[in-house]
């Protein structure tokens, strides 16, 4: 007789939503820094760095949005 143990596949549910929260939220936080930098563009020392910053963090909400979790 053997003894097969279900192993799940799935990802908690918990995990999933907190991982789309926080890309949602990396994506505002972005777009309001991509936003901020780009109004007072005369004001920022070096408004390049800022805004390229701003743009990685909005990719990388966005990849946290499409990834899925296994």
């Amino acid at each position: 007789m053997e003894c097969q143990v279900a192993v799940s596949t799935q990802a908690p549910i918990g995990l999933t939503i907190m991982e789309k929260l926080i890309g949602l939220i990396l994506m505002a936080v972005g777009a309001l820094w991509f936003y901020t930098t780009y109004t007072n563009i005369s004001s920022v020392p070096q408004p390049g760095v800022f805004l390229l910053l701003a743009t990685a963090m909005i990719g990388i909400g966005i990849l946290l949005l499409i990834a899925k979790i296994e």
